[in-house]
């Protein structure tokens, strides 16, 4: 190493006798760990120094054994909060004589390897800066420290300084230099530090309007009278452009929806503070600590009668996604807000982009593509690198589960411990995200969308070459789902020179929620979503899998039913609704016999009778059908029966409406009776080729459950009641199904994994009912349950396959 310059120094006696090497490797740079190692160092009268490189973090201490070993238990126990040591490395090397500690320069990037931290919400400490009106950064919008602020959005390569970020555009004034170079300031080495005089600023433009020379607050002010108005602003966040609008205003968030393309799916809401949000929604003491914790989601929270929020905001839905200002400039809004608006301010805060395509970036990019969206936009003039959306969480039993991971989480690796293969997984169709592994990381990217447009394509491309360079990994496997129509498979299927390793999807799922527990062994993997391809080519979504890294064995699944209409019978539930009283009635299923009037006549007359009579032919023939053993489809049959929804505009929406109806039930989960099923053998799908060494699973058969789900709904049961009673019933049988493997193969630890597992309810009903048998259960908290924890799982199950297991 080149014996750089200090930047810093400390007195040691002459009494040091030992030198140790550390080579820390996790999320150590951009964190205020250098800074704090050399601090920790001066504490103990230690020399050496330490520099970030692209293989991690270099320490050299040089002292008395035992100010070394208080060295190292700070280093394990004290380090700062934003700190994630992975591993650290440990040699005793002869001792140097050094006289002092330093901070030396960064090595160069080379073609080594480091991890980057996430971008991070303002801290209090800033935020007390931009409030202060004899503070230099008084109200300024881009105030940061080595706490906070953006990271991965901003940076460009490794290691983390300066000049390999957008910041590097930006030269420092003289008391932003001097900030950066004390140890002692929490500015020292905080790689996005400015102030008003030397870095970006806002930029305001309302078309037909001439504003110029403006001040934060001035332009900040005019957004605010332009939203009170009813008017819609697009600004420029951390990770990408915002769409804004009064949420207590009906036709404000109306015109969004028109104009965002955006018909039902809820809109996120911003307020100033955890106080207002509980005014608005019910807020346990774990959502606030979510709420306000340095990742700042968007946390779904169950909305208070009588909210002031428009009906519009989330149309039949009780909760709403509420999330805190991120940045100071969002601060600084929520101030001006404050002080021109009567009561306190909530805000529609949604992604800026039209309807399912990626969030807008570029300056110019915005005025073009969200012209039609936005009466006004709040530009800045620091570049966004890497594009990142908000992310989503939920708690469920007290505990956070992230739903869409990205702003605040991504790039966060997750530990594989399987060797040093450089894989790509490429993930799934919806909710798509991918990840590269190396040196024994997974590096799953941030959420990028579902992959069903030629922009989100792109976004795709775009993060992978970023990720790649970033993170300098040149995969020599892909990993990637069965389904060939996937358009992520189909990008595998055409990258040359890579071994091309094909994941059945629920297999990821389990492998993915291994993977976030670092579990090894076999395991019962509960996998239940809407939709994955099987490898006997039907559909498959509820399944109980017998699984470890290398292989599964599908021990059971929800008895096959006909999907009429391929992707019609998702966006219309009746369909499935449809095919479930079919099979219910006539046990011989879809032979022409008539079905039972007393079981549906109630239910059709809702259904045009034409539409009606074309399903059921559908049915009757097995014309334009195919089966599927999906759960998600199974809510949407019931929440259609039931009359809660008979079509859906975005995914997951009738399973949503039935978790919230069982919600208003007045008996506790616990008390209520499961509706019957049966646990019966299966069999091999009869019009498919029955591949070599074909297992045939048992079948959960719910037809005596949709029996008499009918049968209440003729009695006038009510519909949260029933509800209730399915989600409890789906919550026993699935332990049922889990004593079963238990018995018959010695397993107890079960997985739960897949989209249906983001439903709070039937989350906690399977937990319960699992752990009260003794079962030790693994639900996802850091990496969704959803298809955007898919590419963990196909990696790891990539890197297994490639035989490079070193842990």
């Amino acid at each position: 190493m080149a014996d750089n310059a200090p930047l810093g120094a400390s007195a040691i006696s002459a009494a040091a006798t030992i030198r140790c090497q550390l080579r820390v490797r996790g999320i150590v740079q951009g964190v205020g760990f250098r800074p704090w190692v050399y601090n920790l160092a001066r504490r103990h009268g230690l020399a050496g120094f330490v520099l970030n490189s692209p293989r991690g973090v270099f320490i050299e201490i040089e002292g008395p054994p035992s100010a070394v070993d208080a060295f190292l238990f700070a280093m394990r126990h004290e380090a700062p909060p934003l700190v994630r040591i992975a591993d650290m490395e440990r040699q005793e090397i002869p001792a140097t004589g050094d006289a002092a500690f330093a901070i030396r320069e960064s090595e160069a990037a080379g073609s080594a390897f480091a991890l980057v931290p996430p971008d991070i919400c303002v801290c209090e400490a800033c935020l007390t800066d931009t409030r202060d009106p004899s503070n230099r950064r008084f109200d300024y919008p881009f105030t940061n420290c080595t706490n906070c602020g953006p990271r991965y959005s901003i940076i460009v390569d490794i290691p983390y300084d300066r000049p390999l970020t957008t910041m590097a555009e930006f030269a420092m004034c003289s008391d932003c230099r001097r900030e950066y170079q004390d140890p002692e300031n929490r500015r020292f080495h905080a790689q996005p530090n400015a102030c008003p005089i030397c870095g970006p600023r806002l930029i305001l433009n309302v078309p037909g309007e001439a504003e110029a020379g403006l001040s934060a607050r001035e332009i900040l002010t005019r957004a605010a009278e332009i939203l009170r108005l009813g008017g819609i602003v697009a600004w420029k966040g951390l990770g990408g452009y915002q769409l804004a609008c009064d949420a207590a205003q009906p036709l404000a968030v109306e015109e969004l929806r028109r104009r965002k393309h955006r018909s039902e799916k809820p809109f996120a809401v911003m307020v100033a503070n955890a106080d207002v949000a509980a005014s608005l929604c019910y807020v346990s003491a774990a959502e606030r600590d979510v709420l306000v914790s340095r990742e700042r989601p968007i946390v779904l929270l169950r909305r208070r009668p009588g909210a002031s929020l428009a009906e519009a905001v989330s149309p039949g839905n009780p909760a709403t996604g509420l999330m805190l200002p991120c940045t100071p400039m969002h601060d600084l809004l929520f101030r001006i807000l404050r002080e021109r608006w009567e009561g306190e301010a909530a805000l529609i805060m949604t992604s800026g982009n039209i309807s399912e395509e990626p969030i807008v970036i570029e300056n110019a990019e915005a005025e073009e593509r969200l012209a039609d969206a936005a009466d006004a936009f709040v530009h800045h003039n620091r570049r966004i690198h890497t594009r990142v959306d908000d992310s989503v969480v939920r708690v469920a039993m007290g505990e956070t589960m992230v739903l869409r991971r990205a702003r605040g989480y991504a790039p966060q690796p997750v530990f594989l411990g399987r060797g040093e293969a450089e894989v790509l997984a490429v993930g799934a169709q919806q909710k798509n995200t991918l990840c590269l592994t190396r040196a024994g990381f997974a590096l799953p990217s941030q959420h990028l969308g579902d992959l069903e447009n030629f922009e989100t394509l792109r976004f795709f491309e775009e993060t992978l070459e970023r990720m790649s360079r970033l993170f300098h990994v040149r995969p020599t496997a892909v990993a990637h789902d069965l389904h060939p129509g996937y358009l992520s498979t189909q990008l595998a299927l055409k990258m040359e020179g890579l071994r091309r390793i094909p994941v059945q999807h629920h297999h990821a799922h389990i492998a993915s929620c291994m993977a976030e527990h670092r579990l090894e062994g076999r395991v019962i993997g509960v996998a239940w979503d809407g939709t994955g391809l099987g490898t006997d080519q039907t559909i498959w979504g509820g399944e109980f899998l017998a699984a470890d890294y290398r292989r599964f064995d599908r021990f059971a699944r929800l008895r096959p039913v006909l999907l009429p209409g391929g992707d019609a019978g998702v966006r219309e539930p009746w369909r499935v609704a449809r095919s479930y009283l079919f099979d219910t009635c006539d046990p011989g299923a879809h032979h022409g016999r008539p079905p039972s009037a007393r079981l549906w006549q109630k239910w059709q007359s809702r259904i045009p009778p034409e539409r009606l009579r074309i399903v059921d032919t559908m049915l009757e023939r097995r014309v334009n059908t195919i089966l599927t053993s999906s759960a998600g489809r199974l809510f949407d049959a019931v929440a259609s029966l039931i009359g809660l929804r008979h079509s859906v505009s975005f995914e997951g929406q009738a399973a949503m409406m039935l978790e919230a109806a069982a919600q208003e039930a007045s008996d506790r989960p616990a008390s209520l009776i499961p509706y019957p099923f049966e646990i019966v053998a299966g069999s091999a799908p009869s019009e498919f080729a029955v591949p070599q060494g074909y297992f045939s699973p048992l079948d959960l058969d719910f037809r005596p459950m949709i029996r008499e789900i009918v049968e209440e709904l003729a009695r006038g049961e009510p519909l949260s009641g029933i509800a209730a009673r399915f989600h409890e019933t789906l919550a026993a049988s699935i332990a049922a199904i889990c004593h079963r493997m238990r018995a018959d193969l010695g397993l107890d630890r079960v997985c739960l994994s897949g989209g249906c597992f983001q439903n709070a309810l039937l989350l906690e009903g399977c937990v319960r009912c699992l752990r009260s048998e003794g079962f030790q259960v693994f639900i996802h908290h850091e990496i969704p349950a959803n298809d955007g924890g898919i590419s963990l799982g196909q990696a790891a199950i990539a890197c297994e396959m490639l035989g490079e297991n070193l842990s």
